[in-house]
């Protein structure tokens, strides 16, 4: 039997969501866990990739378990797993969907604060600026559904099949105040490092040191820009995955991050 498993993490101390060699991975502390409850070796499928430091609001993985089990998987899973990882919900599926192929859907959140903030160090970007310029900023963001080759705005672009990405809204938000900031930006798919490379696109936008011109030609041209450095990995959140069969609110609540009646769009 098939099993979509809906899960939130803190990504903070985690080399990212993939299992690898020697650095500690989202996915092998759920599939450690899940080997001893079940005392056989466990391999689980994610639904994407996150970078070191990024964190997950929502995220969804698929196991295959062919015995019944006659205790609670949802309590026990909960319990062995540290505090930065937190399972939603266990759902049983019929037929052989895909966590990660079957998703049309996925929202990422970029958080970024201009003032030095003990309580929001590891889960929003801190990049100090006396003001930045959030018109340009949002000049910027809606101009990103109108393009779909974000080969300029990828780590690796040489190494994809293709760097075609169907974005279908993102969003500039901030606070009353202006010193907080909130980029949403939801699309079929993402490439490597996208979402941190365009979020310091806007920064650079938002401090004057990048036109809104330079942003948009390399959208045309596909140029990849001289500096392409992404922004931090911590004010990343995976905040919602979509699937045609399975479309679940996020349960996670973005901690330290303000809720949705926080954030006013720009």
């Amino acid at each position: 039997m098939r099993y979509f498993v809906h899960i939130g993490y803190k990504g903070t101390n985690y080399f990212g969501w993939q299992r690898q060699p020697d650095k500690l991975s989202v996915q092998e502390i759920l599939e450690n866990s899940l080997s001893r409850i079940f005392k056989q070796n466990m391999t689980i499928f994610g639904c994407g990739r996150t970078d070191a430091g990024v964190h997950a609001s929502q995220y969804f993985f698929h196991m295959d378990i062919e015995k019944n089990w006659n205790f609670d998987l949802f309590f026990r899973l909960n319990r062995i797993l540290p505090n930065d990882i937190a399972l939603y919900h266990i759902i049983p599926m019929e037929g052989q969907p895909h966590a990660r192929f079957d998703a049309i859907q996925r929202v990422y959140d970029f958080f970024i604060h201009t003032y030095k903030e003990p309580f929001l160090s590891d889960r929003s970007s801190l990049y100090p600026r006396n003001g930045f310029d959030l018109n340009k900023m949002k000049k910027a963001v809606n101009l990103l559904p109108l393009y779909e080759d974000y080969r300029a705005f990828c780590k690796s672009p040489d190494k994809n099949e293709h760097n075609i990405c169907h974005i279908s809204a993102a969003s500039l938000y901030a606070n009353n105040r202006g010193d907080r900031i909130r980029f949403r930006i939801s699309s079929n798919r993402f490439l490597g490092r996208m979402v941190r490379i365009l979020s310091r696109k806007l920064i650079e936008i938002g401090d004057g040191t990048l036109s809104v011109d330079e942003f948009e030609s390399h959208l045309i041209s596909k140029n990849i820009p001289a500096k392409i450095l992404p922004a931090h990995p911590q004010g990343l959140f995976l905040s919602k995955v979509t699937y045609p069969y399975l479309d679940l609110e996020s349960k996670a609540e973005f901690g330290g991050t303000g809720d949705d009646s926080y954030w006013q769009e720009v």
